[in-house]
């Protein structure tokens, strides 16, 4: 769990993506701990279905991120 929670705030300060949806849900008045919450939980989804489908991750990958 910490190693998810130490990824999630990575991609969040240099994660293109991930970093969008960060500054997105702050926006939206989440609290800090949320937004980073939700961050771990996109990360995991996305390294999930990356292993599903057996891709390497690719930084132009077009994901719908919500």
């Amino acid at each position: 769990m910490r190693a998810a929670l130490h990824g999630a705030l990575v991609a969040s300060r240099f994660n293109p993506m991930i970093q969008a949806f960060h500054q997105r849900l702050l926006g939206s008045g989440k609290p800090k701990k949320v937004a980073l919450t939700a961050c771990m939980c996109k990360l995991l989804t996305i390294l999930n279905a990356m292993l599903k489908h057996n891709i390497c991750w690719n930084p132009n990958m077009d994901l719908h991120i919500s």
